[in-house]
Formats: structure tokens, C-alpha cells, sequence
């Protein structure tokens, strides 16, 4: 009797009760599902690049009378061999011009421990160091200009364990393209962080796409001109030990193929210096293809919507008056004389906000193109993407938020209007 209580009772409600219950059950769990995707640590902030040189990897072992010492001795040790590093990294030749110690102090900025182990008398460690760029440039001829490409946002999606992440957690690839010093190098990349909408805009499935409206408001989001994507597939042997690395250099809307290879790491520990040398063999990757044209950016991002010029003519038509006829003169002989009205021929562009219902991203991308299409419209910008929700674009327009509901309706949109905002749906 006790077990078939809670059926009497789900029985005894009637159904339309039972239907809002079940209804705020839902989207109780569709609530706290969007709130899950963007809430908790996603990405890693990268670091900023201010123009210095870093010469990384650098390994030295070193003695000393005690542990002071050794690592001191190590880091100059550290100094000298990155100066000689740096000297056939930016393209001279033979070996690099013998310097005096303090020189070479006064052009590094910073030493940065990649892995260090320290004994009594002994000292072991992986270095990076950085030469100011001001100082260690006028000694190296080089110039304070220089090439690059245009902002490419950068894409780092992680194949591991069966699923594919970029910014749903923090991996171990993410991490060390925010962490790679970016200065040195021919890309200028864009690097988010996947903090706030961001995890949202940019998924792994996003390489996939191929619509170009989808993609223009994604790169004006960040700034970005095009698109490159370097995707890492881990894979571990066994726990603790060997993690193979397959690394592909993709670029484009198309998600173009560009280059291959394959690391090994011996273990979890050593992943993070596999990854550093895979981030350096994908930069020059990239590199390598800008020098060959590869990485311009695409022309069909850039696409601007064609001036409807029935449109200009009509709106010039309601806006400019006709002066009205001249009225007879009384007196005989006189000169007839009107006073033109005045013209006003400006034209105002405002931007309105529109939302929209997206149940999927078809609904996005069809949206766009459809108010982008509208005559009048010079252009949209996505501000918050909501998939199962209500999306909100910018919307440009010649006109005021009247004159896009009307050119709204005439597309066969349902418009509502508060304010100077609109609201469409099919």
C-alpha cells in the first residue's frame, strides 16, 4: 500500500498540473545545463608579448662551493649560451661576436625556470632567457619594424581520451599556446581565453563549419581577420606512460590541411617541453606559409552587402520636397519669385538591436543572412549567441527602427517593438 501511495496521488492531479510541473522540471534543468557552460575555470589568460626576444630550452649543469654558487655560475653559463642561440636565430651567420659579461647582464631582461633541480655543489636546470629587445636589437642590426600577418584568432582544439575540448576545460595544449611568447614570431595571433561567452562562441565543432556569416561575427568578435586551427590528438600508451602527440596545422573558414608531424613524450612530466617544441614547429609552419601567401586573408570574410540603390532613390524621393509653385503676382509686370523650401537630403544610420529565436545553429546562421539581405541594412554583428534561447544581433541601418520594422515585415518576419529595439520571429 505504501508503494502504490505516490501513484494515487500522481493520479488525483489533473493534467494540466501534472504538465507545469513537469514543464518547471525542464527548464529547471535547462537552467542550470547553460549555466554549467559558462560558469568555473575555462581557459588560461595568455601572456603578453612585449616585443623582447625569449631564447628558451637552454640546459646547463654547473658546480659551485655551495648551491648559491652553482646556480649562479648556471645562469650565466644560461646567458652566454642563449646570446649565441639568439645570434643564429634572427638569421647571422657563424658564431656569435664574444661579449663581455656585463654586456650580456645588461641586455637580459629576465630568466625565466622551465625545470631546475639543485644538489649541495650541483646544479641542473632548463632555462629561458629573455634579452631586452631595445638594448640587444641595435647589436643584432636589427630594426624596431617588422613584418606580420594580419590577426589570426588562434584555435587550439585537443583530441584526447575519445573528445574533443578547447575551452570546456583547461588541457595542457591551451596552455601552452597562452604561455608561448608570441613577439618573435611573422604570426600576429589571437589568443582568447575562453572566459565568460567566449567558451560558447568558440567550441571544438567550430573548425567544422563552413558558413561564412557564422564566421564573420565570430572574427569581428575578436578582432581577427581569418582563422588558423593547430590541433593536438594525445594519446597515452598506458598511466604514466609514453604520450604520443599528432600535430596538424589547419587554417581558413575551409579548414584547410597545411602540415603534419608526430612527438613523443616519455611520460606525463615531460608533455609540457613536447608541446613547447610542437607550438615551434607549427610557428614556422605558419610562417613558412604566410611567406608563401597562403595565410591571406579570405576574401569571401569580407564580403560587404551590396548598396540597394532602388532603396537610396526611394528614400531620397521621401525626404527631398519640392519647392511649390510660384503664386501669381497681382501687379502687372512683376517678376514671378518663390522661396525654395529647404532640402534636407541626410541620411541617418543607427544601430538597433534585434533579437531572435535560435532553437539550433541553422537558426542562427539563417537569421543573419536574412536581416543582412533586408534592404537598407549595411551590416550585423552577433552579441550574444543562445542556442535553445534568444540570440541578439547589431543591426546598421539606413533609417530609423520604424523603417526596419517595416523592411522587416516585408521579409515576412513577425517584428515587435519596444523602444528602439526589435524583436523577430518567424
Amino acid at each position: 500500500m505504501a508503494a502504490a501511495r505516490p501513484l494515487s496521488i500522481a493520479a488525483s492531479l489533473p493534467p494540466r498540473r501534472i504538465a507545469a510541473i513537469l514543464a518547471l522540471v525542464l527548464l529547471a534543468a535547462v537552467s542550470l545545463r547553460l549555466l554549467a557552460q559558462v560558469e568555473g575555470e575555462r581557459g588560461i589568460a595568455p601572456i603578453a608579448s612585449n616585443g623582447d626576444f625569449e631564447v628558451q630550452h637552454i640546459v646547463v649543469e654547473t658546480t659551485g662551493d655551495t648551491a648559491e654558487e652553482a646556480r649562479e655560475a648556471g645562469w650565466k653559463e644560461a646567458q652566454k649560451l642563449a646570446w649565441d642561440k639568439l645570434w643564429g636565430e634572427t638569421g647571422h651567420s657563424g658564431k656569435a661576436p664574444a661579449l663581455p659579461e656585463g654586456t650580456i647582464d645588461s641586455m637580459v631582461s629576465a630568466v625565466v625556470i622551465e625545470n631546475e633541480q639543485m644538489g649541495p655543489h650541483r646544479y641542473i636546470a632548463s632555462l629561458g632567457v629573455i634579452f631586452d629587445r631595445a638594448r640587444t636589437g641595435e647589436i643584432l642590426g636589427l630594426s624596431g619594424e617588422r613584418s606580420r600577418s594580419a590577426p589570426l584568432l588562434i584555435v587550439p582544439v585537443t583530441y584526447s581520451g575519445g573528445a574533443e575540448t578547447l575551452y570546456e576545460v583547461r588541457t595542457p595544449w591551451q596552455r601552452a599556446w597562452a604561455e608561448y611568447p608570441t613577439a618573435n614570431s611573422s604570426i600576429d595571433y589571437v589568443r582568447p581565453n575562453g572566459a565568460g561567452g567566449e567558451s560558447l562562441l568558440l567550441t571544438a565543432g567550430q573548425i567544422g563549419r563552413r558558413s561564412r556569416t557564422w564566421w564573420r561575427n565570430i572574427l569581428d568578435q575578436f578582432g581577427a581577420a581569418d582563422v588558423i586551427m593547430p590541433l593536438a590528438r594525445l594519446e597515452r600508451q598506458f598511466p604514466g606512460g609514453p604520450v604520443k602527440g599528432t600535430f596538424t596545422a589547419r587554417y581558413g573558414p575551409d579548414n584547410r590541411f597545411l602540415g603534419s608531424f608526430t612527438l613523443t613524450a616519455p611520460n606525463d612530466d615531460a608533455l609540457p617541453q613536447m608541446l613547447r617544441q610542437a607550438i615551434q614547429r607549427l610557428d614556422q609552419m605558419y610562417s613558412g606559409a604566410l611567406a608563401e601567401g597562403k595565410l591571406s586573408p579570405d576574401p569571401t570574410l569580407r564580403q560587404q552587402q551590396p548598396l540597394d540603390q532602388a532603396l537610396i532613390d526611394r528614400i531620397l524621393g521621401t525626404i527631398e520636397q519640392k519647392a511649390p509653385a510660384p503664386a501669381p503676382s497681382s501687379q502687372p509686370g512683376a517678376t514671378p519669385s518663390a522661396s525654395p523650401t529647404p532640402i534636407n537630403s541626410g541620411i541617418a544610420i543607427t544601430t538597433i538591436t534585434v533579437q531572435f529565436v535560435t532553437p539550433d545553429a541553422v537558426a542562427v546562421d539563417t537569421g543573419l543572412a536574412s536581416v543582412r539581405a533586408t534592404p537598407g541594412v549595411q551590416g550585423t554583428a552577433i552579441s550574444s549567441v543562445a542556442i535553445g534561447g534568444t540570440s541578439v544581433m547589431r543591426v546598421t541601418y539606413i533609417g530609423d527602427a520604424d523603417g526596419l520594422r517595416a523592411a522587416l515585415q516585408a521579409r515576412g518576419w513577425q517584428v515587435s517593438q519596444a523602444g528602439g529595439s526589435l524583436s523577430i520571429r518567424r
